[in-house]
């Protein structure tokens, strides 16, 4: 599962930019394009960081940047929705992920601090 998500979250990111590729060039647009460019390609790189945290705190506190990060994608992805339908199905694909990426965050921050109590 773990080398599975560190691909997975890996994969969010390379998504995300291939679909702000394809989004028109203009001011407007472009300061929307790199919030979502910054936020999906963080979502790998503190997964993958976290799986080399010193300590259970130490994961939890990197497992909620991903959290943090991954939710600011899917939101920047429901903007996109709104004011780019054209593109809603390809959209909608990288909302389910973010989403399913997000939960199974959320399930591991809750599992680590369950078992931290222990």
């Amino acid at each position: 599962m773990r080398n599975e998500l560190i691909e997975r979250t890996k994969q969010f990111g390379i998504d995300c930019w291939k679909f702000c590729f394809k989004v028109p060039k203009s001011r407007e647009y472009n300061a929307f394009v790199n919030q979502l460019i910054r936020s999906s390609s963080s979502v790998g790189a503190n997964y993958r960081a976290s799986q080399r945290a010193k300590s259970t705190s130490d994961f939890i506190y990197k497992l909620k940047i991903v959290e943090e990060e991954v939710d600011e994608s899917v939101h920047w992805l429901e903007v996109f929705e709104e004011i780019l339908s054209e593109h809603s199905d390809e959209i909608l694909k990288l909302q389910k992920e973010g989403k399913e990426l997000l939960a199974i965050t959320v399930a591991s921050i809750n599992t680590a601090k369950r078992n931290n109590l222990k």
